[in-house]
């Protein structure tokens, strides 16, 4: 980003209206709460940067030093436009990007500005990808990385972290209880984590732009997504309110989300739903977050858009994995969730055949055959 622009922003906690520079090594505010980006301007066809093939492209909006930049090519995944029913959907194919998910996003970019930062070492917390994405770029930043990881995290995600010369640290209980020590490992060392650091959803904004691109520099009527902390909702938010305020476009798209049924704590808030009882594992390990971190911001974000949320079981996951795959798609369990949900959102009557919609498939399901094999044979 020019450095003009670059000065202008600062973090921001939105629920308080505080600031502090973007030099600060911090990761939450003063008070515990989540870090945004002060608001950027958005950008027009014109202020692409044509020649890069990578989320770099949109440089002009990604608030980081370009000199720090850590980069292996992601973005600029493909979005092909398939047969789904009665209905024409696009897939954005998220497991194009160099580790197969759409983590490398928001890690490229956190990535760089800790680099920025003179960062040696960072701390992630991750049930999989995070982990895997943060491993690859702190390899190719040359910082070394610790990552915390649930005891029951698929093997060959674990393989992968191991493979980029990470440090594994097996934490039992929940994913949140993996979370919740990562927090107190965070005074000794700088916490790189994707759900918490505000330059993560600045990557991952960047889908956003990609599919404005690909489809003419247009918005779609809906974007359909899986959600466990909600990271991907708040990058398309963040998107399309950027191209809103560049004149880019003239509406939002509808953000329409998924979740697995006992995983539920975006879509039970957006419907007013108390969820009581014990939660039982999901193939979706992905999605198995029980207090997002940006819950309200998340929220807000599904009704900005004038969106919706589903949860869903575990065999419409298991049907949506399928039927992904008849059609050539091998996605991970969580990435099925988006399916599951883009039928129950078909079904109800809230995409209609002659809208534009795009499914994101967060990552590829090569990470976790071992499970896909245990439900589908």
């Amino acid at each position: 980003m020019c450095a003009d622009r670059r000065t202008s922003s600062a973090y921001l906690v939105d629920r308080s209206g505080t600031r502090y520079e973007l030099t600060d090594a911090r990761w939450r505010g003063a008070d515990g709460s989540p870090l945004a980006v002060s608001p950027l301007p958005g950008l027009t066809p014109a202020d692409i940067v044509v020649g890069e093939r990578s989320l770099w492209r949109y440089a002009p909006v990604i608030p980081v030093d370009q000199r720090h930049r850590i980069s292996l090519g992601e973005g600029a995944t493909p979005m092909p436009l398939l047969d789904w029913g009665e209905n024409r959907v696009h897939f954005k194919l998220e497991w194009f990007n160099p580790t197969a998910s759409f983590k490398d996003r928001g890690v490229s970019v956190m990535m760089s500005h800790l680099r920025s930062q003179g960062a040696q070492a960072v701390l992630e917390d991750s049930s999989g990808n995070g982990g895997s994405s943060v491993a690859a770029y702190a390899a190719a930043a040359g910082v070394h990385a610790t990552i915390l990881v649930p005891e029951a995290t698929s093997a060959s995600k674990v393989v992968q972290a191991r493979a980029h010369g990470a440090e594994l640290v097996f934490v039992s209980g929940t994913r949140d209880d993996v979370g919740d020590e990562a927090i107190q490992r965070s005074t000794r060392i700088p916490y790189a984590s994707h759900n918490w650091h505000p330059m993560f959803v600045q990557g991952v904004k960047t889908i956003g732009y990609e599919i404005w691109e690909a489809l003419g520099f247009n918005s779609p009527d809906n974007i359909v997504v899986v959600a466990g902390s909600g990271s991907l909702v708040l990058g398309c938010d963040l998107a399309f309110t950027e191209l809103l305020s560049a004149g880019a476009i003239d509406r939002r798209p509808r953000l329409l989300v998924g979740q697995p049924r006992d995983w539920a704590a975006i879509a039970d808030t957006v419907n007013r739903i108390h969820q009581t009882g014990q939660r039982a594992p999901t193939m979706a390990e992905g999605a198995a977050i029980a207090r997002p971190v940006r819950l309200p911001e998340v929220v807000a974000a599904i009704g900005r858009s004038a969106g919706a949320a589903v949860a869903v079981t575990e065999d419409e996951i298991v049907s949506a994995l399928r039927a992904l795959a008849s059609r050539g798609l091998f996605v991970e369990p969580t990435s099925a969730v988006a399916a599951a949900a883009l039928d129950r959102f078909i079904s109800d009557g809230i995409i209609r055949r002659s809208e534009t919609t795009v499914v994101v498939l967060t990552g590829t399901g090569a990470k976790t055959s071992d499970r896909i094999a245990a439900v589908v044979g």
